[in-house]
């Protein structure tokens, strides 16, 4: 009796040992929730590429900005500030395909927007299929795919991280642009074709347009901007960021005898009637509306695992190619452009909610100035023909080996030779190489020819040679490079372009912001080979299967 007693005295007396024990895990348990954020992962990434965006235009146009757009990344969100690219290729399609797969044209294969493939034989495009046919009319403008890129996306992993439920779409007016961001394994990639007006596809992603592309281009959004002029958004004395409206440097748009506002749209007989908006706001304002009814369409952010959305802003590219990068016209655009995202932003809080998204946003390539623009400050600069280096090649070759298909192309600034009839003739690549650089220094502008067969014997900075490196994919990739001298452009007396290896080309944005994101920027030099694996490691899932860079841990909410 005294020992059944003394039990259930000690039971009674547990209980309340028991109860607070209970509470103080509980306690504890409450104390670690409320550190963790609510979400493990975002409702939805959209990843945003700038065609032709160098780094300095964040600055240079940040007064004129609004706080929703550009500065809300920039302000609210981490800022790479020193973030560059890694191959020597600065052209649409090797930077959309970097930014996406961490990875470079030496693995992946994308080396050029165009480059000649030796087991084809021919110039390929670097997104062609012509296994496949164009869903949304009867043109060739969607026999496209991913195919020729060899690697995946980071949309590609989601993709594999959820068994396929993750939706990923890729938009834009370019097919490069939509395509090779949106990889693989997406549910969709869809861009503009100028000949009618209207987004299209590829049936490497389905037999038909899904419902709400067909709603959107009944809408027929392109026919009411080209009956529209693109005007000035401010009064021309506040464009502070840009020269004067009217410059001789400037490309003409179709119709127009002087590069000024107003610019309307006139169609050329035999081009596409819609090709004008892309060099126009309304162009951008094309892919943000379409970007917008892909959210509502395709219920992106809406599921149990994390979607991705892919929007590349190609207007920027051809402003910046017609006009140059001090014009008024690429400042408008970018004042308007501000406004865009800030719109899509704001629908995003709205049907996600505010800090249930993840974004990132880069460009796939910077620019040079106009050597019109660089002339009026005595910086060295120039302007070469377009085939002056391939009329040089094929003299001393014929000069010094008679009659014959010597070079294949001239392409990238990379020279593609004729290897199985120089093995043929058994003449050594470097005996050609020996035979050519001097003949090709003699040119005004060209600072070097590069031996991509040798690079270990190439006497240039280690930041360039790294950069060739990563650029050369044998079947694809030239012999020689020909590195021209900063400030000077091939083939265009009006405008600008891009490609080379010098900052004004690799020096472009890495903002990141949202879900996952810790606030705040670095300037140590960091890589676009190096935004892949830090959305990946922001998701947790695998990086793309060719990726070389490393997360930007700076800027990872741990």
């Amino acid at each position: 009796m005294r020992l059944l007693t003394s039990f259930l005295l000690t039971a009674v007396l547990a209980v309340p040992a028991v109860a607070q024990t209970k509470k103080a895990a509980s306690q504890r348990q409450n104390a670690v929730s409320a550190s963790v954020p609510a979400l493990n992962k975002p409702k939805l990434v959209v990843g945003i590429v700038i065609d032709q965006m160098r780094y300095d235009y964040l600055s240079r146009y940040y007064n004129q900005f609004g706080k929703g757009g550009f500065r809300r990344l920039m302000d609210q969100g981490f800022n790479a500030r020193n973030n560059h690219y890694h191959y020597a290729a600065t052209y649409t399609g090797p930077g959309h395909t970097a930014i996406y797969t961490g990875s470079a044209p030496a693995l992946n294969g994308i080396v050029g927007n165009d480059f000649y493939d030796r087991n084809a034989g021919r110039i390929v495009y670097c997104a062609e299929d012509t296994t496949v046919s164009t869903v949304g009319n009867t043109g060739s403008a969607g026999r496209m795919s991913p195919q020729n890129m060899l690697v995946t996306t980071i949309g590609d992993q989601l993709k594999l991280a959820t068994d396929g439920k993750a939706r990923v779409v890729g938009i834009a007016l370019k097919d490069r642009g939509a395509i090779l961001p949106a990889g693989h394994a997406a549910n969709g990639a869809f861009w503009f074709d100028s000949k009618d007006g209207n987004f299209i596809s590829s049936t490497f992603y389905g037999p038909q347009l899904p419902q709400w592309v067909q709603e959107f281009n009944d809408r027929k959004l392109a026919e009411q901007y080209i009956r529209q002029k693109w005007e000035p958004l401010l009064p021309m004395a506040k464009y502070t960021e840009s020269t004067i409206d009217d410059k001789p440097y400037e490309s003409l748009m179709t119709g127009e005898t002087k590069s000024v506002f107003p610019h309307g749209f006139v169609v050329q007989a035999g081009s596409p009637k819609y090709e004008g908006l892309r060099t126009s706001p309304f162009g951008d304002e094309l892919t943000k509306q379409f970007a917008l009814a892909a959210l509502k369409g395709e219920q992106l952010g809406k599921h149990d695992v994390t979607d991705m959305l892919c929007v590349s802003f190609s207007t920027p590219d051809y402003i910046g190619h017609a006009f140059g990068t001090h014009a008024i016209e690429t400042e408008d655009n970018y004042i308007r452009l501000d406004k865009q995202l800030a719109e899509l932003f704001a629908e995003l809080d709205a049907s996600l909610g505010a800090g249930s998204w993840t974004a990132f946003l880069s460009a796939d390539h910077g620019a040079a100035d106009v050597p019109g623009f660089l002339q009026e400050y005595r910086i060295p600069n120039g302007v070469r023909g377009g085939g002056e280096v391939s009329t040089v090649i094929r003299e001393t070759l014929e000069k010094a080996y008679g009659p014959g298909k010597w070079m294949l192309t001239y392409l990238n600034q990379q020279v593609y030779l004729n290897q199985p009839l120089f093995a043929e003739k058994k003449i050594p690549m470097q005996q050609v190489y020996e035979l050519l650089q001097p003949a090709l220094i003699k040119l005004n502008g060209i600072a070097n020819v590069i031996n991509l067969h040798n690079l270990g014997a190439e006497a240039i900075p280690e930041i360039q040679l790294n950069m060739f490196r990563n650029v050369y994919y044998p079947n694809r990739s030239g012999d020689f490079y020909v590195l021209q001298q900063p400030g000077w452009i091939e083939g265009r007396n009006r405008g600008t372009t891009h490609g080379t290896t010098y900052a004004y080309d690799t020096h472009v944005p890495f903002l990141l912001y949202g879900w996952g994101v810790k606030p705040g920027h670095t300037f140590r030099r960091t890589h676009i080979h190096d935004i892949a694996p830090t959305i990946t490691a922001i998701l947790n899932v695998l990086e793309p299967s060719g990726n070389i860079g490393t997360p930007v841990e700076e800027g990872i909410l741990k």
